[in-house]
């Protein structure tokens, strides 16, 4: 043979996707999904089978583990042995299934997640239970298939007294597919089966009067009936699962929460670890220490509280934030027909019921071959003893046994298997007792073969046969339901002073974007010094606030960034702020231009955005509250090279002033604003002409007959005005004049401020000059004038910014 022909010229991705197929195949059929009918994984089935061939029953003592795994993988599952053993325990571990399939003695592992002990020093046996899953198994209820060496035979599925598949669940990940199926009670389960049986048209909806839903091992409480129907509609869907909990009254007027059963499948010592963390890590203030008090007596996990913590608010955060509750997927897939099928509560019952009317009709068939092969025997016996004498004269006359049994069959017309029977009799079985206790025999066989030909030709009689055995079943095993229900999903509401501890601080941000809070102790020990700050730089903001409040930190690129107190840097007065950049990620060049503190985004309040190409908005303040703030927010959709100039919180009945920088100002009531969303551009706020921008927009604050506006131009003219000047206008109008108009050097407004007694205004010039001035030591100006110097522009440079300096405020304080 040339090498040519030895080897195949296969292109990879056939030879690939055709392997790949078998053994997904495989994975799929034979290793990770149980079967509808039985509930079983290959493994388990193996398992449970080979405990049943070596009589490693209930009733008889425990066998060293190690023993069955040998005999598990030596007959007829050659794959790892700690994979074996794995299987075999997780069917002993009462927090994994509702109703253990084997009994182990020994460390069998821990809901903490501690490994069992090796297999050398475990023993078990089937439970009780499991022997209703292998019981008529000898009774050719199923079909046998070759082991993998072909030395032995298995069984393809077992007889399954009961509807295993839903009672234990199962959860297992193959190739494309997956499968959650939670357990359920027994006693439930088997109702929902006799009522599938007795009215096949049965709604999923009646069955759920009957079969509530999951009963996990573990005990907890699953929250939300609509979501339970889905997933028992479709095979699919997902229920809320948590923990049961309580609070307790502990000495000095404490209070403590005690968890005594958690979700299915959570591990305990991590969620104790879980608690303690967010404790150790301030996530949650009023935890003042953390036990886990389990014993033999049962789950106990103590988490006990400081003195007037707001227990309830504690329970839902750890409900939110840990596994105390959890999310429950249900997946219910499993092998029918040798494919696997996502299947609803019906079908799966239906896969039961079918596969159990196999059983019980193949076992008929069987039992009646017997009592039909016995009655035969029986009826032989009888009629020998009747020709007692004429028999054994015959058998005596006879040369052998095979001599014997052919005699009697010529002479007295018996059957060969008859023959055999009367040839094999003992001596003692021809006393006249005898006769009697054959014909009892006889008429009990004859019953009993009446009753089995019934059961096979009469459907009503099969699945009285099934319901009868369920029901014993159910007698024999069933146990009350550990898991509750509730209709509805809590909605967990958590106070922010759970999570946080309530303190006073002190909140600045600069332009450059520099932000911080300052505990009140730091601040009152640097004796009023001034905030640390860059030469270059100034402060924006600087208010008293409380950790749960949330401060809204606005940029000139129409951005702001949503920062909850407790959640900015703690940092020393005299020490400089952190970057918001560290906080959020934001652009280069990008100014804090405005800070707005907030303790309640619910009132009914609004922001009034301006920007220097002369657009303006307003927009509900609840619009700005983010749940998700790692980035910086959409405040203002800018067009083009656009900013945004200022940020005012309004209480909706206010006054606006805008100004651009020819010296025309425009005062309009907000009504004239409609409300509009947290991204949109907004409208005209005045008519520009070319050239021209707006310098400044605010919400005026004061009364009006005490209200002063300063202006300041860039040759270091400034002026105060009253509001009154202005009468009240319409948005997007021309705006009244504010300067008198120059031939020479016009004047050109740099900034407009309401200011009030006390307000200093500081000037910047483009070479770097500050100076701070009190414009009400100004005198009122009308108009039409251009103000007075107060600063000279050929020494100093022309003016560029203009800003009031920041005061510490105290927003929330009320007198």
């Amino acid at each position: 043979m040339s090498a040519s022909e030895k080897y195949l010229d296969l292109p990879l991705e056939e030879v690939i996707g055709d392997r790949f197929g078998r053994y997904s195949k495989y994975i799929i059929q034979d290793r990770a999904l149980p079967d509808a009918r039985d509930g079983l994984k290959p493994v388990q089935r193996r398992i449970l089978y080979a405990m049943h061939v070596e009589k490693n029953t209930h009733e008889k003592g425990f066998r060293k583990s190690a023993k069955t795994v040998g005999m598990v993988i030596g007959n007829y599952h050659p794959h790892g042995d700690s994979s074996v053993y794995e299987a075999m325990v997780r069917l002993s571990q009462n927090w994994k299934v509702r109703d253990e399939l084997i009994e182990m003695h020994g460390n069998n592992g821990s809901i903490d997640g501690d490994p069992p002990a090796a297999m050398r020093y475990t023993e078990a046996r089937l439970s009780a239970i499991s022997g209703e899953l292998i019981r008529d198994l000898e009774k050719e209820t199923v079909d046998y298939i070759p082991n993998f060496d072909d030395t032995d035979k298995e069984p393809v599925v077992l007889p399954a007294r009961f509807p295993n598949l839903l009672v234990n669940g199962s959860t297992g990940i193959s190739a494309g597919y997956a499968t959650d199926i939670p357990p359920h009670n027994l006693g439930e389960v088997i109702d929902a089966v006799i009522k599938r049986i007795d009215q096949p048209e049965v709604t999923i909806d009646q069955l759920l009067t009957i079969l509530k839903g999951p009963d996990f091992p573990t005990g907890g409480i699953i929250q939300g009936e609509e979501e339970l129907k889905q997933a028992y509609q479709t095979g699919k869907g997902k229920v809320i699962v948590r923990g049961r909990a309580q609070v307790d009254a502990i000495r000095g007027g404490r209070e403590q929460i005690v968890i005594d059963e958690i979700p299915y499948e959570v591990n305990k010592a991590s969620l104790v670890k879980r608690i303690d963390e967010l404790k150790l890590d301030r996530k949650v203030e009023g935890i003042a220490e953390v036990r886990d008090e389990t014993d033999r007596t049962g789950m106990r996990i103590v988490i006990e509280l400081r003195k007037d913590a707001d227990s309830t608010g504690i329970l839902n955060f750890l409900y939110k934030h840990t596994d105390l509750q959890v999310t429950y997927h249900f997946n219910m897939v499993a092998i029918k027909d040798k494919t696997p099928r996502q299947l609803n509560l019906l079908q799966l019952l239906d896969a039961y019921i079918g596969h159990q009317k196999e059983v019980v009709l193949r076992q008929s068939k069987y039992d009646l071959r017997k009592a039909q092969d016995r009655a035969h025997i029986v009826e032989g016996l009888i009629k020998a003893i009747s020709v007692l004498d004429e028999l054994i004269a015959t058998i005596r006359a006879s040369k052998d046994k095979a001599d014997a049994k052919k005699r009697i069959q010529a002479q007295f017309g018996f059957s060969d298997t008859q023959a055999e029977a009367i040839v094999n009799l003992q001596l003692y079985r021809l006393t006249n007792t005898d006769i009697t206790a054959l014909e009892k025999e006889a008429s009990v066989l004859q019953q009993q073969i009446n009753q089995l030909t019934e059961i096979i030709h009469n459907h009503n009689k099969l699945t009285e046969v099934i319901k009868k055995d369920l029901r014993q079943i159910k007698k024999q095993f069933a146990t009350d339901r550990l898991t509750s229900i509730e209709a509805e999903v809590e909605e967990l509401k958590i106070n922010l002073e759970v999570m946080i501890a309530s303190e006073d601080v002190l909140v600045s941000a600069t332009y450059d974007g520099y932000v911080k809070r300052t505990s009140l102790r730091s601040y009152a020990a640097s004796n009023g010094g001034d905030l640390a700050i860059k030469d270059d730089d100034r402060l924006v903001t600087l208010c008293e606030m409380n950790t749960t409040d949330t401060v809204l930190f606005f940029t000139n690129q129409g951005r702001y960034i949503f920062a909850p107190v407790h959640t900015l840097p703690d940092i020393r007065w005299k020490d400089l702020g952190q970057h918001a950049s560290n906080l959020v990620s934001i652009n280069k060049g990008e100014k804090i231009i405005e800070a707005i503190p907030i303790r309640d985004f619910t009132e009914p309040k609004y922001l009034i955005f301006v920007t220097k190409q002369g657009m303006i908005k307003r927009s509900e303040l609840a619009l700005y509250e983010a749940q998700r703030y790692s980035k910086p927010l959409v405040a203002i959709n800018l067009k083009g090279d656009d900013t945004l100039i200022s940020v005012s919180l309004s209480n909706g009945l206010q006054d606006i002033f805008v100004v651009c920088n020819r010296g025309y100002g425009l005062r309009y009531h907000e009504a004239e604003l409609t409300p509009i969303g947290q991204r949109a551009a907004g409208v005209k706020a005045m008519t520009l002409k070319k050239d021209e921008y707006i310098v400044a927009g605010m919400v005026l604050e004061g009364e009006q007959d005490e209200t002063f506006l300063t202006l300041i131009t860039q040759r270091g003219a400034m002026k105060r005005m009253l509001l009154t000047d202005f009468e009240q206008s319409s948005r997007a109008k021309r705006g009244q004049i504010m300067l008198r108009e120059l031939k020479g050097k016009p004047h050109r407004v740099i900034g407009l401020i309401e200011t009030a007694t006390e307000d200093e205004v500081v000037l910047l010039t483009e070479s770097g000059y500050e100076k701070a001035i009190q414009p009400m030591t100004l005198s009122v100006s009308d108009r039409y004038s251009n103000g007075s110097f107060v600063l000279d522009t050929d020494d100093a440079g022309e003016v560029e910014q203009v800003w009031k300096k920041t005061i510490y405020q105290t927003p929330f304080k009320t007198e």
